[in-house]
């Protein structure tokens, strides 16, 4: 008699396979799906060969473009401002432009006021990152204060702006201000080798964090999208926002990734700050559970789900009736 461990494996591995596919990509998505859970009624998906994963991990994670990015910087140390053009050249190529999420509490209000999305609501150019590439190979000196200020306000950190930054690496650098330490940028930018050291438990573990900070990333993002507010959503995004996290959020989650979105996403994963925060959000989460029932609303989940959809179609009625309102004039307002 086959096991059906066996049989199960197969089938998971031929619902990723395709004819020529590199099979390593499959064994990723097969373990995404391992960590899943389970749709009432569906059967557990059995897990993947662990050394399977991490050989496919690797081998993604070495073709990766921000791996191929800091394997050309470390190349152009000692070019020169030639090799530092030549990054950049190949940057532009490389890296695809993306403007951080629009700040959801600032969506929120815009949609419930009748009005359009104000542009400060969207987050920073990711393009300014690829400063911090920069710095790894040629050297925090060689890039600057001013290019490095523009690569940390891309990445959100602490909600500081670029004038910010900029004024307090610049005192650093001038010696106003206390010394900082590169040496985690250095340490940071490896991501291939942390998943060779690390043991199957931990890769399991980041995956565990991944997958469960892309749920509360999504609630964080749907709150934006008239999501019916509860005190317990409400205390999910303050923890969030006492962490600084959400610029994070957004630059690593991604809620339908590819097999190579996967494998960075769960490298950083492993970081603890990422570790830290999924285990925060989950004691919240303990804590008060009713994410979807509304105070007072004895129909729960039932209720929540209703209230949503007719917030949904208010306001694409709305968005029609102002639409018409165009089409009569050129005094209507345009949407």
């Amino acid at each position: 008699m086959v096991d059906p461990v066996v049989v199960e494996s197969a089938a998971a591995l031929a619902r990723h396979c395709r004819q020529g596919r590199d099979r390593r990509l499959a064994v990723l998505e097969w373990f995404a799906e391992a960590g899943m859970g389970l749709r009432p009624g569906a059967r557990r998906v059995p897990e993947p060969p662990v050394a399977a994963v991490r050989q496919a991990l690797v081998w993604v994670l070495e073709r990766s473009v921000s791996q191929r990015l800091v394997e050309l910087a470390r190349s152009a140390a000692g070019a020169g401002e030639e090799g530092q053009d030549a990054l950049y050249a190949a940057a532009e190529q490389l890296v695809k432009p993306y403007r951080g999420a629009a700040n959801p509490a600032l969506v929120r209000a815009a949609l419930e006021a009748g009005e359009d999305v104000p542009v400060e609501a969207e987050g920073p150019d990711s393009t300014g990152m690829v400063h911090l590439v920069a710095a790894i190979g040629l050297g925090v000196q060689e890039v600057g204060a001013d290019a490095l200020a523009e690569a940390f306000a891309a990445l959100g950190m602490y909600g500081l702006t670029v004038e910010d930054w900029a004024q307090m690496l610049g005192a650093a650098e001038r010696g106003e201000g206390p010394p900082v330490d590169w040496g985690p940028l250095e340490r940071y930018a490896d991501v291939v080798g942390p998943v060779k050291r690390a043991s199957d438990e931990e890769l399991v573990r980041a995956r565990t964090v991944l997958l469960g900070l892309r749920w509360f990333y999504a609630l964080y993002v749907m709150h934006g999208l008239l999501l019916p507010d509860t005190p317990a959503q409400a205390a999910l995004r303050q923890r969030v926002d006492e962490w600084d996290m959400f610029p994070f959020l957004d630059h690593i989650i991604a809620v339908s990734p590819s097999p190579g979105q996967f494998a960075e996403s769960l490298a950083v994963c492993m970081e603890p700050p990422f570790g830290n925060l999924y285990e925060a959000l989950m004691e919240q989460l303990a804590a008060d559970p009713d994410i979807f029932r509304i105070p007072g609303d004895e129909t729960g989940a039932v209720g929540f789900g209703e209230r949503w959809m007719r917030a949904m179609a208010e306001l694409k009625n709305g968005r029609q009736a102002v639409g018409g309102d165009a089409d009569d004039g050129p005094s209507g307002r345009s949407v």
